[in-house]
């Protein structure tokens, strides 16, 4: 479990418990919440623990860890906890790039990956797809978006495909004037009207960054041209995903917005359980509309279009470029309107390669990460 402490290890964590033994937590991992990560071990008794900041391993109290219970500081651990014969399933749980080499290395093991960090794909997802290839690694999507077009897709062949929609929330400024938008403060992005996740994702879903990199994210993960790939918003988050097929038969998956259920389907593929995630009350009346995503007020999108179709390093820069500018946002160093105009400066501005190496995608990482500072400071 990369990312234990986090939204979905969390949820994975009430998956695992409510599985009657079926699924048992073999390693935990967490950055900063040390103590959270403490609190988990001792109810779910893992075999290891990886604390992945040196500085909150220092300070934490580690007596509380269960007997028999390793503990490992750092990141260079997780590489080499993913591959053990005994773990079947890694759920890469990490938030942003933090999560690459750890999912990289439980895909080169060959194993099953519960993917919630999308970042991998976009970074490098030609890459990533290619290494899962060659070792038979099974890469689940855990993303709701993702997983519902994962389970649209079961009711006809991959070659009947005409297209998958996934659908948006449209955030907490669907309908906001610009003037609105430009005095947005960080306690406003905040507000999600169905979804509670993370900061990060948070403001991503209110920007519809979120769509964009999931644009990337579906491009790699279902072998679709860009132009398979639409979006809609749907501001009751009930229907995740649709899938439309040549004949014209639209297939849609439907519940709460409830992470747990996603989770608990790619760990317990192709096997469906009865799950702790909310279900849909069809006795009451459902009001469920859909619209079209408008791309001028979400310019987020039509970047997540371009670099899903040119490839190459544009997901990892874009990537790069987003995070940095969210965490200046958040920090009050960067106004809301201007997070996606700075990450399409980055990206027009990178020198771009149309087949990088894993280590070229991380260069150009930490350069965009760099960028952002220098631009924003301009």
């Amino acid at each position: 479990m990369l990312g234990s402490t986090g939204s979905i290890g969390t949820g994975a964590l009430e998956v695992i418990a409510a599985s009657d033994g079926e699924l048992a937590a073999i390693g935990l991992s967490a950055h900063g919440n040390t103590t959270g990560l403490v609190e988990q071990a001792r109810r779910f008794r893992p075999k290891w623990v990886v604390a992945t900041d040196p500085a909150a391993a220092a300070k934490q109290n580690w007596s509380g860890l269960p007997v028999g219970c390793e503990r490992f500081v750092g990141t260079d651990p997780l590489n080499r906890l993913v591959a053990e014969s005994d773990v079947d399933i890694v759920m890469a749980a990490i938030v942003g790039r933090a999560g690459l080499e750890s999912t990289w290395a439980a895909v080169g093991a060959g194993k099953i990956v519960a993917l919630a960090n999308k970042e991998t794909l976009v970074m490098a997802g030609p890459l990533v797809m290619r290494l899962a290839a060659e070792t038979g690694a099974n890469i689940l999507p855990v993303d709701s978006e993702h997983s519902a077009v994962f389970q649209a897709l079961q009711a006809g062949r991959r070659d009947e495909v005409r297209r998958i929609v996934l659908t948006a929330s449209g955030g907490p400024f669907l309908r906001h004037t610009p003037e609105q938008l430009a005095q947005v403060t960080v306690e406003d992005a905040l507000k999600h009207p169905t979804w509670r996740m993370g900061p990060k994702i948070t403001i991503d879903s209110a920007t519809m960054m979120n769509k964009a990199l999931e644009i990337i994210e579906a491009r790699w993960l279902f072998d679709l041209s860009p132009e398979q790939i639409d979006i809609v918003v749907h501001p009751q988050s009930i229907v995740h995903s649709l899938v439309e097929f040549v004949d014209g038969s639209v297939i849609a998956q439907l519940s709460p917005p409830d992470m747990r259920l996603p989770i608990q389907y790619a760990l317990t593929y192709p096997r469906r359980r009865p799950s702790p995630a909310a279900r849909l009350d069809l006795a009451r009346v459902l009001e469920l509309s859909v619209e079209p995503a408008d791309r001028q007020r979400f310019p987020a999108l039509e970047l997540g279009l371009e670099a899903a179709r040119a490839g190459g390093t544009m997901g990892a820069v874009l990537n790069a470029a987003n995070e940095a500018a969210v965490e200046r946002f958040l920090a009050g160093r960067l106004p809301f309107v201007e997070i996606v105009p700075l990450c399409r400066r980055i990206v027009t501005h990178h020198q771009f390669d149309p087949s990088p190496t894993l280590a070229r995608l991380l260069e150009l990482d930490a350069w965009a990460r760099e960028e952002v500072s220098r631009w924003n400071s301009t």
